[in-house]
């Protein structure tokens, strides 16, 4: 498989502003570059975007100027994925393969079906703390991309995973290639389902839901576990050990930092709920089983987008 020389985002939030900023640097304006459709080009071609207080000017194009590129990456929310598989559609060649570090646990599939399995990798976007208001982004931990194929792998997936991790390394790229994948893709989204959640309902950072005590923290935690229980009945091996490390990675986050649902609420932007708590009562009434917290935090969420949107 041909190494990778060019790459592009789909998705200028935060998660694309971060890596598209190392990925600028490590391969030069004219290999990279963001692809949306005419309205947003327009707003952001030659605008100057701030990451980690330094200005960056990165390279716009349009959906009917772009060509298929090596990697392309997906760092859109749930609400717009649709939108941007239309922008994706002349990215995607027969060498192309497609990384999304969208939360929860179904964007590869949905992906998969529309470009082709063999084009996806699995991956994981953890540890990060960033946060994303107009054009800049600001954060104090990058935390990796995990990378890894699941059991059901092609050839040309695992040659994928080889090759992404060679670009990785070849550019400083924090990311870990992760054995057993879905554990992690699972263990990810039981944290988001949590603390993204439960930051936007309570209007707070990740200091005050991680403080002990607090029906902020029980809120968490509770609709973490309920992650656990529909994990284990879908076969995934999600355990209370896993709730207490994502509880110590919470800790090793800014404080004062509020995940992607928390800036949601202050951008009045449509949320995925549907995502995370809508997926966890879906799945738990197919196996028959209670989860109050994330049906607690369904609601409030919607009650919440109802005052802005």
């Amino acid at each position: 498989m041909k190494k990778i020389e060019t790459a592009a985002i789909v998705g200028m939030g935060a998660l694309g502003l971060m890596y598209g900023n190392i990925i600028l640097k490590g391969i030069g304006p004219e290999h990279f570059c963001f692809v949306m459709d005419h309205e947003r080009a327009e707003r952001n071609r030659g605008k100057k975007s701030l990451c980690n207080k330094e200005e960056v000017e990165f390279p716009v194009r349009e959906t009917k100027e772009a060509s298929p590129v090596d990697l392309l990456i997906v760092a859109v929310k749930y609400p717009s994925l649709e939108g941007a598989m239309s922008v994706m559609e002349p990215l995607v060649g027969e060498d192309t393969t497609i990384l999304s570090v969208m939360n929860g646990i179904s964007s590869e599939e949905i992906l998969g079906e529309r470009f082709g399995k063999d084009h996806l990798i699995l991956t994981v976007a953890q540890g990060m703390d960033a946060m994303h208001f107009g054009n800049e982004v600001v954060y104090t931990r990058m935390g990796f991309l995990y990378i890894g194929v699941g059991d059901d792998a092609t050839a040309v997936q695992k040659e994928r995973v080889d090759q992404v991790a060679e670009f990785f390394r070849e550019i400083g790229m924090p990311y870990v290639r992760e054995a057993d994948i879905l554990h992690r893709i699972w263990a990810k989204f039981m944290l988001n389902v949590g603390c993204n959640q439960t930051c936007m309902v309570y209007g707070c950072g990740y200091g005050v839901a991680g403080t002990p005590g607090t029906e902020e923290m029980a809120c968490y935690v509770s609709a973490m576990r309920e992650v656990v229980l529909i994990a284990n009945k879908e076969g995934i091996g999600l355990n209370e050990n896993d709730v207490m490390e994502y509880v110590s990675l919470m800790e090793t986050l800014d404080p004062e930092a509020t995940p992607s649902m928390g800036q949601d609420r202050i951008n009045k932007k449509p949320s995925e709920v549907e995502a995370f708590a809508g997926t966890v009562i879906s799945i738990a009434k197919k196996h028959g089983i209670a989860v109050p917290a994330n049906e607690f935090l369904y609601r409030r969420v919607k009650e919440i987008e109802r005052e802005y949107l």
